[in-house]
């Protein structure tokens, strides 16, 4: 497997995480600190927050003692206004800019934090008002309509194409029977083809692509991780450099020949069920 350069956005101080969720309820700052220290000094390049549906001045304790642990910068991850404008409030910008994860066609109001706070936002393009109605976006072509109007919005609150981190959005391959990652791989490449997006930086929550799948092969080798690399393969030459991830998993490009690659591959020919099918295949 060769390195790349990706920038790592590490996942661990997330609600979701069930180790990480007791943590928040025991209010352990201390273990809290502890994961932060660690996805650091195992190189990650920003650290997530993520407190879920708690107090504002919770997640800024938070972002608080992270910070006397941690020189890097800080994604504070919250779809709640309040939540997120307490996160940024309490970076310190010695860190670094932080990112705002994340930004929505639902959710424009978002961008008026930039009137208090510098960011980098992640802007997430898998949902649009489409035809009136909030929905998710179905095909490729939804999903570069939302990204375009996001980075529109983004560049006319004074943002540049560098600022901004587009996630078109990434679903389980374990159970993706709507054609998911069609959507995905053909919204990258409109994406990437598209001058007006030069210089953007796109990004996915990796784990997600992973998150259904058993940990091991009938044979005992492990299959998360290629399969989670068999998708940077294929998305990184369409400008995918940024994920939100494992900052203990090594990450990066496939050989020719990979056979989770060449499960990637087929599963990209395939439609529907049959996806399923032969991702089934790859753990047999």
């Amino acid at each position: 497997m060769s390195r790349v350069p990706l920038t790592l956005i590490g996942e661990s101080i997330n609600d979701s995480v069930p180790s990480t969720h007791a943590l928040f309820e025991a209010n352990d700052l201390a273990a809290i600190t502890g994961l932060a220290r660690s996805q650091s000094e195992l190189g990650a390049d920003y650290i997530d927050v993520n407190v879920g549906p708690r107090p504002a001045d919770f997640m800024a304790a938070v972002v608080r003692a992270v910070q006397t642990v941690t020189p890097k910068p800080l994604s504070i991850d919250s779809p709640d206004y309040a939540l997120a404008a307490a996160g940024l409030a309490a970076c310190d910008p010695a860190c670094g800019t932080p990112i705002l994860n994340s930004i929505s066609p639902l959710r424009l109001e978002m961008f008026d934090l930039l009137q208090s706070h510098r960011f980098r936002p992640i802007l997430l393009a898998s949902e649009n008002l489409i035809d009136g109605d909030e929905a998710p976006c179905r095909t490729a072509e939804e999903t570069y309509d939302a990204a375009r109007l996001l980075l529109e919005t983004a560049r006319s609150h004074g943002l540049s194409n560098d600022d901004c981190i587009i996630d078109p959005g990434i679903a389980p391959i374990g159970a993706d029977t709507e054609n998911n990652i069609h959507r995905l791989m053909g919204a990258l490449r409109l994406i990437h083809d598209d001058p007006a997006f030069a210089g953007v930086h796109m990004s996915v929550g990796l784990s997600n692509f992973t998150v259904m799948l058993p940990s091991r092969c009938a044979d005992g080798s492990p299959v998360k991780l290629p399969l989670a690399n068999a998708f940077l393969t294929r998305a990184m030459p369409l400008g995918l450099d940024m994920i939100i991830g494992s900052a203990k998993l090594a990450y990066g490009a496939l050989p020719e020949g990979h056979p989770a690659l060449q499960c990637f591959d087929d599963c990209l020919a395939l439609s529907d069920f049959d996806v399923l099918m032969r991702v089934q295949e790859f753990y047999s």
